[in-house]
């Protein structure tokens, strides 16, 4: 189960070094210090060191027929960042590049994590999922 509970969408812009501001509401829940991995869909994925622990140990505790590449997906490529003064966190080049993220960015709450996209992506995939999609869904879960 995860310990954060990050909600709500930032619109940022990332500087040609690779440099964005991260929401401080996020931050005051997962702290200076995180964890940014390859995500699903297209984005990155932003875990407290805490909870990023916890996932390392439920990958680690399967077998490794299908560990393997998990642990190559999440792990190899993940670091670790820190804010600066200014709020502000380097999202290494390799990380940019799996993202296809330039300038405009959002980053978006979503329960157990954040999640870093560029703006265009992020567009395009909240025109992919209707309301009637999320009235389905909602039906399934008896909300």
């Amino acid at each position: 189960m995860p310990l954060t509970n990050l909600m709500g969408t930032y619109y940022q812009s990332m500087d040609v070094k690779g440099r964005m501001s991260f929401p401080t509401k996020l931050r005051e829940i997962i702290g200076d210090r995180f964890i940014v991995t390859k995500g699903i869909d297209g984005c990155l994925f932003v875990y407290s060191l805490e909870d990023f622990g916890e996932l390392s140990e439920k990958i680690n505790a399967l077998p490794i027929s299908k560990a393997r590449k998990l642990q190559r997906y999440f792990m190899a490529g993940a670091a670790e960042v820190e804010a600066d003064k200014q709020g502000r966190i380097l999202i290494p080049q390799h990380l940019r590049d799996a993202a296809k993220l330039v300038k405009d960015i959002v980053v978006a709450g979503v329960s157990g994590r954040a999640e870093i996209w560029s703006r265009d992506a992020w567009d395009k995939l909240n025109t992919e999922f209707s309301e009637q999609d999320a009235l389905e869904a909602m039906e399934e879960l008896e909300f």
